[in-house]
């Protein structure tokens, strides 16, 4: 600083912090999505494991893939891991129980 200069500070700018109050605080936008898919996974593998239905465990899969595609890096990896691993042995289970392919619905019409 220059000591016979001018003073080049403006007091009247000045803004003096004031900590937010948490009841006041904007609500934040987090996206749920992540939940959802995960919710919708472990839901369709269950059903895929336990009622040996073929298309609710890649469904399954499907929702595992966007809830891992869709998730933060600081969220928490074991949830996601865990919903991988009930998708995949959603679907291993299901083709070692039956291992012929899902019949499409269009298929039978002919």
């Amino acid at each position: 600083m220059q000591a016979n200069g001018p003073d080049l500070r403006r007091p009247n700018k000045v803004i003096r912090y004031r900590p937010v109050d948490p009841q006041n605080a904007p609500v934040s936008n987090e996206d749920s999505i992540p939940e959802y898919m995960n919710l919708l996974g472990m839901i369709f593998s269950m059903c895929g494991l336990m009622m040996r239905l073929k298309w609710c465990a890649w469904v399954a899969l499907l929702c595992s893939c966007a809830c891992f595609a869709n998730t933060r890096a600081t969220d928490d990896a074991k949830q996601i891991v865990s919903s991988f691993m009930l998708s995949i042995s959603a679907v291993v289970m299901s083709y070692l129980q039956n291992p012929t392919p899902i019949v499409p619905p269009w298929a039978n019409m002919f």
